[in-house]
């Protein structure tokens, strides 16, 4: 029974965060102001819009943010959290639940701004062509982050800003994260 839950659970746990990452990338890529004429946004925008579009009406931007994108991004982690749950026969309380979506919602972004920011600089290393469409959206999504530190932190000629931004997004997973996490589990199982 744990092999099927576990194939279950990591089937489950792929389909909601490939939907998660459709939507964050929306988010983000409106958020940055990414080139829409990168074929790659344009791919983004056509699948999120006939989910945002009816949303959008009720729930407006605030400022640069899409506050649409925000609410499906998260209602995809409560759901998969639901989905896991189910999965163990465990009732738990909606407020617990709420919080630990809310919770993997942080920690998702956290860890896509990790994975981001470690491919952006390992491709910095070497010589790529920077109109490709994805190092365009990659760059723009990466660029907020590391603009207060660019050239702030040279040795030679190495940038250590984007090592320093990875151990602010690890430290923000132990200190942010991982107390929500817990604090969520707690009122989850009612304790």
């Amino acid at each position: 029974m744990s092999y099927l839950f576990n194939a279950l659970s990591l089937l489950i746990e792929l389909a909601f965060d490939a939907v998660a990452t459709l939507f964050l990338v929306r988010l983000l890529a409106e958020a940055c102001r990414a080139d829409f004429h990168n074929p790659l946004s344009q791919f983004v925008y056509r699948y999120t819009n006939p989910v945002l579009a009816p949303i959008r009406r009720v729930l407006p931007n605030w400022r640069r943010i899409n506050l649409a994108a925000l609410l499906v991004t998260w209602l995809a982690m409560l759901l998969k959290r639901l989905l896991l749950v189910a999965l163990l026969g465990v009732a738990p309380r909606p407020l617990g639940l709420l919080l630990l979506s809310l919770a993997d919602l942080i920690d998702f972004v956290l860890v896509f701004y990790l994975v981001v920011v470690f491919g952006w600089s390992l491709l910095s290393m070497f010589a790529v062509d920077r109109r490709q469409p994805v190092l365009r959206l990659v760059g723009a999504i990466v660029e907020p982050l590391l603009r207060p530190l660019r050239g702030k932190l040279v040795a030679g000629n190495l940038d250590f800003s984007p090592m320093v931004v990875m151990i602010g997004l690890l430290l923000a997973r132990l200190l942010l994260a991982a107390p929500l996490f817990d604090l969520g589990a707690r009122l989850a199982m009612g304790g």
